[in-house]
């Protein structure tokens, strides 16, 4: 007994001793990983402390009369550091922080800003990326891109209504646009790769097997410029994908040399299979192309760099067959009549051709008679015999982008404001009524948009608010839970029940749900101007002895039509009604908007309850 105490007393000593040399070696680590770091910035002495400020490196001392006190060491500044190490220890933290920390003060700035830094965080967000692209900030663009992508989505349909995200390749880099189709998603990406999104069937958390949107990805091909597919509303059309892209092709017989020369190539949305390859001559570059017309007669538009458009017509029913033939490859006619005009992008529909030049003019392609009369509201100027003669648009201002429906069109100027024009039949315009325009007509109460979208018999709007917070807004038929939060549709955009990404840049709307892009560009600066008072809808011309507008805007005119739509209203239920209409029309913050509607839906709420509607209106 006495023999196993001692032999315990022996074993607790080793273990103490050896808990001693654990703690001995850990000291001698700390010792030489101290003394490396004082031979690495120089700054430590063994006898004085090391005190690193926390206020502005920039700034003098932070105590007055610059007395240290005791045995505290003298006051370092982080200037002393090698920038180095600054900028290696900042490129570890989120996009977010460095951004934040950038705001600080000027030497913060500066370092937060090198091109040394956004090229570790992009290596670090894109281990695969192996070059920085173009632009003056190349690091920093790519960065940024790559930090900001995203694909969202919200179905329509089912039981969760709510904002989704889609899986994100790791090899794209950024995200340039994006096309739904029947089962899938296509995604473009700044280095030219084209992913192909996969619907398929998932095992949830809890076993379950679900039908996911967007959940496995792969690429479909490389040297991608731009992509198309049928220019309908509805998916369900959408079956074959026209992908334009370079490639190198084989020069001269005899030798080894090769050419870049663009191509068409199409391939099946459902398998991602290519069926259909037409190459061009390589003096010839193009940079977009768009589809127009039947199956049968389905009409490629190709946008070249000199802003000539051609055209060729394929039959898109005997694509999926082994042959091969040759296509004729001719001018527009709007390329022919009006030589000189640069057209800077297109846009299409089923039947119709939009067209927007360098200097902001609009010229359209009406194939129809029926869409002509939609859009126009007169069928005196439509040759059927030459569908193809461009209609130049009478507009005030020069045309930044636009965005074309089946029977109506928006288009945004250069100062931001908002014109519709077509079929008004569910007040897909956002005017506030539902009677047609046949001219391009101002929504006043919105203003410099991110993205405009023209749908079937809806529009949206993407818009950005003073606190830079984002909102989608929406008009027209509210069907199938196209308008969130708006089941009846609205005859004016009003804000739509949804959560909008931070860097949302574009949208998208099919049958069954709506996507939004997420992508920023710091390259792509919003380009609209200041309106001058002189051209603002309801401000007087100055006078000779006038001084400022006293309306400038036209606040004081659009006030007053507000309270006659609610004064033509007859019941209280309809006011209450236009009302929230009204607030969603309202240059209003977010958080602004949010309050009204809740309490109109409060007040609305309590009126409900008392069963009658007042009388009607005095006139």
């Amino acid at each position: 007994m006495v023999w196993e105490r001692q032999q315990g007393r022996g074993g607790r000593g080793a273990r103490r001793d050896e808990g001693r040399s654990r703690e001995g070696a850990v000291r001698m680590v700390r010792r030489s990983r101290s003394r490396k770091l004082q031979k690495l910035t120089g700054l430590c002495r063994r006898e004085e402390g090391l005190r690193v400020k926390r206020s502005c490196p920039s700034c003098g001392p932070s105590e007055p009369g610059g007395e240290e006190k005791k045995g505290r060491g003298n006051p370092v500044s982080v200037q002393l550091f090698p920038p180095e190490l600054v900028e290696h220890i900042i490129s570890f933290l989120p996009v977010r922080d460095v951004v934040a920390l950038g705001q600080t003060c000027h030497y913060f700035h500066q370092v937060c800003d090198a091109e040394s830094v956004w090229r570790r965080i992009c290596h670090r967000l894109s281990p695969r990326l192996r070059e920085q692209g173009s632009g003056v900030r190349p690091w920093k663009r790519a960065a940024i891109l790559n930090y900001t992508k995203g694909l969202y989505f919200q179905a329509f349909g089912g039981r969760r209504r709510c904002l989704s995200k889609s899986v994100a390749p790791q090899l794209a880099h950024g995200y340039r646009r994006f096309l739904p189709t029947k089962d899938h998603v296509f995604i473009l990406d700044y280095a030219g790769t084209l992913f192909f999104l996969k619907n398929a069937l998932v095992s949830s958390t809890l076993g379950q097997i679900q039908w996911k949107r967007a959940c496995r990805y792969v690429v479909l091909c490389r040297g991608a410029k731009d992509f198309a597919s049928d220019p309908r509303c509805d998916t369900v059309y959408r079956k074959y994908l026209y992908v334009l892209a370079t490639r190198e092709q084989p020069g001269v017989v005899g030798t080894t040399s090769s050419r870049a020369c663009d191509c068409v190539e199409v391939y099946l949305q459902s398998s991602g299979q290519r069926v259909f390859k037409m190459t061009f001559h390589h003096s010839m570059s193009f940079k977009q192309i768009v589809l127009v017309g039947q199956e049968t007669q389905r009409a490629l538009l190709l946008l070249t760099e000199e802003g000539k458009i051609y055209s060729l017509v394929v039959n898109e029913t005997q694509l999926d067959q082994p042959r091969s033939y040759t296509v004729q490859l001719a001018l527009r006619k709007v390329s022919r009549c009006l030589p000189h005009l640069r057209v800077a992008c297109m846009a299409s529909n089923q039947s119709s051709t939009l067209y927007i030049t360098d200097q902001g003019g609009v010229y359209f392609e009406v194939h129809t008679p029926g869409v002509y009369r939609d859009l126009f509201g007169t069928l005196q100027a439509f040759d059927p015999l030459d569908q193809q003669m461009p209609l130049a648009l009478s507009l005030p201002a020069k045309i930044l982008f636009c965005a074309l429906g089946y029977n109506h069109l928006g288009l945004v100027d250069e100062f931001g404001r908002i014109f519709m024009q077509g079929n008004n039949r569910y007040g897909q315009l956002g005017t506030g009524d539902k009677m047609d325009r046949g001219e391009p007509t101002q929504v006043h109460y919105l203003q410099r948009p991110i993205a405009l979208w023209c749908g079937l018999n809806h529009s949206l709007v993407l818009s950005q608010g003073s606190d830079f917070s984002k909102e989608l807004l929406g008009c027209g038929c509210g069907a199938g839970g196209r308008l969130p939060g708006w089941p009846k549709g609205s005859a004016s955009f009003v804000k739509l029940h949804i959560k909008v990404p931070l860097c949302a840049c574009s949208l998208c709307s099919t049958r069954e749900c709506l996507y939004m892009l997420s992508s920023h560009d710091i390259e792509h600066h919003p380009a609209y101007r200041d309106l001058p008072a002189s051209k603002a809808v309801g401000t007087p011309e100055p006078s000779l002895g006038a001084g400022a507008p006293q309306d400038p805007g036209g606040v004081a005119w659009a006030c007053e039509e507000y309270l006659s739509q609610i004064h033509n209203c007859p019941t209280l239920q309809d006011r209450m009604e236009k009302m929230k209409e009204i607030v969603g029309w309202m240059p209003l913050m977010a958080a602004q908007k949010d309050f009204f509607w809740e309490a109109l839906d409060m007040l609305q709420r309590a009126a409900g309850g008392a069963g009658q509607g007042p009388p009607p209106p005095e006139s």
